[in-house]
């Protein structure tokens, strides 16, 4: 036993030897440094830098999830002034949880190597350890692996550096920043995972800004806080900007809203981006996360983009570090505040009244002549800059709302929904037995469908519904989903048909869209005969409608299906969302 002990007290010995020796014999100066701010380094070298770092210091732990649309996982690397073995050990502690994401679009390199820098800085700096004692800090070394392994020097056409970079589009060439409400990729759902393990307090998602030109090198996109609503919205608004702005202008760096300016000058302002939950920052939202977009200008030099990204993240580490015991308590009340006004909005539009007045730093634009074309061409001067205030449109009001329901049904057919409500950790039950239930039934009423395709989809927009009370039979396994749940939010999103970004939206219903069965005129004609002269209220409906609308009355075919739809020999499943609800 002795021995055993013994033996046990030298391999610890020669194991702390051998950590120690590590950490301080390797480099871990990054490419970046090396290149004087001009160049980040390949996928494989990240990924490679974070395992060193994982393998010489203990405050550091590297996870992988699942699999991307490339073939290869996502990795999670985290820095807990405590070791984290166990990824499960994250969403249990009651330290502060920040995730932080880079190379969504891998073009857009400045957080991949500020995040290097970041946690090497903190394992290697014992002030920071002390300042970060009670944050464990998360970062995705790369999120579209994909686009980071497709890698270029010219499909950033309007940026300044690096050298070399990934490309947009995933291993699939889907935009992974519209993707995170429908999951058609492995890299969302592998996302999705670690967002729930993690379960994070703050979400910052790396960027670089295209659009307007201006003084700034940084600007930060912050989730709209009317949509994220509530005492969380109100603290994003009135304590975490202005704080993070604060924090950047005593290090020397102006900072401003995301310039949402396309094919105009900023001069005469601008509105608020609108984050819908197809954006990181609007999904993450859905769980109560407070998320802020970087958005670093495109035209400024690499070292100073990433070099100021790397400020702003500390800024925000500072900032939930003092503010940790609030945020977790808005946190911990959302879903609950959510639910007690019984109703919820999901359309929005700009607050035209009530805006900002933002002192903005900008260049002088104009239209002049092209040397290139024969038409005419924006000019931004940078030898006439200014500093003026400018409208700051960041006030939406809500134009549309639902009564929040006390549970969806939906058939176990529809598997694709049911699969993104699992990834999302929503709380759901089966029926045990088939069961009849009184319910509110959605038709389809109206919408319309973009002509281009968007991100795999033709999308669907100004959708409307019609609504009935019905007793209808569920069978034994389909699902029930009580609204009362921290998903609560993520569920009005996506299963409300009329939301921005819900299912129906994205298209994952379109085959109740089709009528599956039909008649044939010659042989309907005596069916609506008789119905017409069996049914008087079936009657008045049509005269009516024969008396007051023209193009009915002059469309004998639409008259005929008018009958038709109005029988029972109508399917009850067309244009009828397989969402039922529970009032």
């Amino acid at each position: 036993m002795f021995k055993k002990s013994l033996l046990l007290v030298i391999l610890f010995c020669i194991i702390f030897s051998c950590k120690n020796n590590t950490e301080e014999n390797k480099d871990f100066t990054t490419l970046f440094e090396n290149s004087r701010g001009t160049e980040t380094p390949e996928y494989d070298e990240v990924i490679s830098f974070y395992k060193d770092l994982a393998d010489s210091y203990t405050k550091i732990s590297m996870f992988s999830f699942g699999q991307t649309d490339s073939g290869k996982p996502l990795h999670l690397v985290v820095y807990s002034s405590e070791s984290i073995y166990n990824v499960d050990e994250i969403k249990s502690s009651s330290k502060n949880r920040i995730l932080i994401n880079n190379g969504i679009h891998p073009g857009e390199s400045d957080g991949i190597d500020a995040s290097m820098m970041l946690l090497r800085d903190i394992v290697q700096n014992d002030s920071l350890q002390k300042k970060y004692q009670n944050s464990i800090i998360c970062v995705i070394p790369i999120y579209n692996i994909g686009g980071a392994l497709n890698r270029n020097s010219h499909t950033r056409a309007n940026q300044n550096g690096p050298a070399e970079y990934g490309f947009r589009g995933n291993a699939r060439n889907y935009d992974l920043n519209r993707d995170f409400i429908k999951q058609d990729t492995k890299n969302a759902a592998a996302f999705a995972e670690i967002f729930h393990a993690v379960n994070p307090d703050v979400f910052v998602d790396n960027h670089v800004s295209n659009g307007a030109d201006y003084q700034y090198a940084i600007t930060h996109l912050f989730t709209q806080h009317n949509k994220l609503g509530g005492s969380l919205g109100n603290f994003l608004s009135t304590t975490m900007k202005p704080e993070v702005e604060q924090s950047l202008k005593e290090k020397g760096i102006d900072i401003t809203p995301y310039v949402n300016v396309w094919g105009s000058t900023p001069k005469s302002g601008w509105s608020q981006f609108f984050d819908s939950p197809r954006y990181s920052t609007g999904y993450t939202t859905l769980f109560h996360t407070l998320g802020l977009m970087v958005e670093t200008h495109m035209l400024k030099p690499y070292e100073i983009r990433v070099d100021q990204t790397y400020a702003l993240m500390h800024s925000v580490l500072k900032f939930t570090e003092e503010n940790s015991e609030k945020i977790k308590e808005l946190r911990a009340n959302a879903a609950k505040e959510i639910l007690a006004k019984k109703t919820y909005p999901i359309q929005f539009k700009i607050d035209r009244e009530n805006y900002s007045d933002l002192l903005f730093k900008g260049y002088e634009g104009e239209i002049i002549d092209s040397k290139v074309t024969n038409g005419k061409r924006l000019f931004y001067d940078k030898t006439k800059p200014f500093e003026e205030v400018v409208k700051y449109y960041d006030n939406f009001i809500a134009t549309k709302g639902i009564d929040i329901p006390k549970a969806y049904i939906i058939p176990q057919g529809w598997h694709d929904v049911i699969q993104r409500l699992k990834n999302n950790q929503i709380e759901f039950i089966r029926f045990k037995n088939d069961t009849s239930i009184q319910v509110e039934v959605n038709h389809i009423k109206d919408f319309k469908t973009r002509t281009n395709p968007y991100e795999g989809h033709y999308l669907h927009y100004n959708t409307t519904i019609s609504s009935s009370i019905e007793t209808v039979k569920f069978r034994k396994g389909d699902i029930f989903i009580d609204t009362n749940q921290n998903g609560v939010r993520y569920l009005l999103e996506t299963l409300e048909a009329e939301a921005t970004d819900s299912f129906f939206n994205w298209n994952f219903f379109d085959t109740i869209l089709q009528q599956k069965e039909g008649y044939s005129s010659y042989v309907f004609e005596d069916v609506a005969q008789k119905y017409l002269s069996e049914d008087a209220l079936l009657k008045q409906k049509f005269d009516e409608k024969l008396n007051n609308d023209e193009d009915f009355a002059n469309n004998p075919r639409m008259q005929l299906d008018f009958i038709y739809k109005n029988s029972p020999h109508y399917e009850k499943a067309h244009k009828r969302l397989p969402v039922f609800k529970v009032k």
